[in-house]
């Protein structure tokens, strides 16, 4: 079964402890809700750099990433019904960039 990279952009930080509860177990509550499709829970990532011919910036690229995950799908409409219910998407704050995973 074909997989695929969720790249996280957006989102925001809880502003408090018990937000941050909150926001937690509406993660933990979409993962656990796609099962076994779920390959990788990811992690939030911190400020990117990008690495180029020219050198290297400090600003995160032009859409910086948030976090990533890894999960299996029958196909890319299926994966993106599954994006579809991330958190950060549905209260507002982010987006889910979905990729396929390329056989080599």
């Amino acid at each position: 079964m074909p997989q695929f990279f969720f790249v996280y952009h957006g989102g925001k930080q809880p502003e408090t402890e018990d937000e941050g509860k909150k926001v937690m177990a509406d993660w933990m509550a979409w993962f656990e809700g796609m099962g076994d499709a779920v390959k990788m829970e990811g992690a939030p990532a911190g400020l990117s750099k990008t690495v180029h011919a020219g050198g290297v910036d400090d600003n995160g690229g032009a859409n910086p990433i948030s976090g990533v995950s890894m999960i299996e799908a029958a196909d890319m409409d299926a994966a993106l019904a599954h994006a579809a219910n991330c958190p950060m998407v549905r209260d507002g704050s982010g987006s889910v960039e979905v990729a396929q995973v390329m056989d080599m």
